[in-house]
């Protein structure tokens, strides 16, 4: 069976309610289980809480505006929250915040309510959290989301059915939502076969299905790949931080720097010259399980949903594969002007961007 209709089946198993559809079969779920324990004894994770980094960015650009700040929401588990890193400005909100900032011109006030180790079963109680009735809803959502479905080994029908509901709920609310899907955990590299080339096929399945899901709601996704790739597995001891799970600093920049255009362009901040096809790096429209199956394979690809909707084989989705913009330019722009050195500054931190991550801190 082709991967594409694979991620077709459990696309639909997802929308149907089905949830018997499993990372792996039962005689390597034993094997994985053997390699895990193993696996566990060398990847040390981290249990230091993440930096809170919400608040308002860009406060240098409040004056040349009279519109209010942009609003970014992000959810998800230990990479949303930026475990792994000590400042607020190394976390992978910060990151986009001052990023979309700079490109935007107009502050942007980030809550972050993402919390450590969440599967996709947390994603409802996290935009429950986001869409509370006292403060306006977001204008744009980033969920990363999938890695702990995957090593606890939730049904990817189910996993990918919960994901669904989130991204419905928060464009019902008329928020814009780009998913940075599952990554690829076969790039761990304490990880040895035969569980990181499970681990590698599991998690590639999810994306795609994850991309397929979300698109289908009018969502943009980001393949986090291997955690991007060419750079993580070049430069491992970089990229990866002291436990060998989580990314580095300059490992969530790395990421950072792969979803700001998508980001942006899902707000109409892009270059409309860039939001055409580029034949030359591999651009096209493709159907949608074709594209999510590429974009798995790839970090850093972007799957968008085609004007055009659908076609004779189905939904049709834009596969992108974006310029990035390096954060170090955007990240001196927003702060020209403004002490983001630790983040937000403690006036920006009260008001309602602050007040929510409070509440979300204390719930999770």
């Amino acid at each position: 069976m082709s991967r594409a209709r694979v991620a077709r089946r459990i696309a639909t198993a997802a929308a149907y309610g089905g949830g018997s559809i499993g990372l792996i079969g039962g005689a390597a779920a034993g094997l994985l289980l053997t390699e895990v324990r193993l696996a566990k004894r060398l990847v040390g994770g981290s249990g230091d809480v993440p930096p809170r980094a919400d608040g308002r960015y860009g406060s240098a650009f409040a004056h040349r505006t009279d519109e209010p700040p942009l609003r970014l929401g992000f959810l998800g588990d230990s990479t949303a929250a930026g475990q792994g890193v000590r400042r607020a400005r190394e976390t992978p909100g910060a990151l986009l915040a001052s990023g979309l900032a700079a490109v935007a011109e107009r502050p942007v006030r980030l809550v972050n309510v993402a919390l450590p180790g969440a599967k996709s079963d947390d994603l409802q109680r996290q935009v429950s959290l986001l869409l509370d009735s006292s403060i306006p809803p977001p204008d744009v959502v980033v969920i990363m989301i999938g890695a702990n479905d995957v090593t606890r080994r939730v049904p990817l029908a189910a996993s990918v059915r919960l994901l669904s509901d989130a991204v419905r709920r928060l464009r019902d609310a008329g928020a814009q939502v780009v998913v940075g899907t599952c990554p690829d955990l076969g790039s761990v590299e304490p990880v040895y076969q035969p569980l990181r080339w499970l681990a590698r096929r599991a998690s590639r399945q999810l994306a795609a299905a994850q991309t397929i899901a979300v698109v289908g709601l009018g969502g943009r996704t980001v393949s986090l790949g291997d955690l991007l790739g060419p750079e993580f597995e070049a430069r491992p001891r970089e990229l990866f931080g002291p436990d060998n799970f989580h990314p580095s600093a300059e490992g969530y920049a790395t990421a950072a720097m792969a979803v700001l255009p998508t980001l942006c362009a899902s707000l109409g901040l892009w270059p409309e010259a860039d939001e055409q096809p580029d034949a030359r790096r591999g651009e096209g429209f493709l159907p949608v399980a074709k594209a999510a199956v590429a974009a798995a394979s790839e970090g850093g690809t972007e799957v968008t949903p085609a004007a055009a909707g659908t076609g004779p084989r189905g939904r049709w989705a834009l596969l992108k594969r974006r310029r990035r913009r390096p954060l170090d330019d955007a990240a001196t722009e927003e702060r020209a002007g403004e002490d983001a050195a630790g983040g937000p500054s403690g006036a920006d931190a009260g008001g309602a961007g602050g007040t929510t991550g409070d509440a979300a801190h204390r719930s999770a």
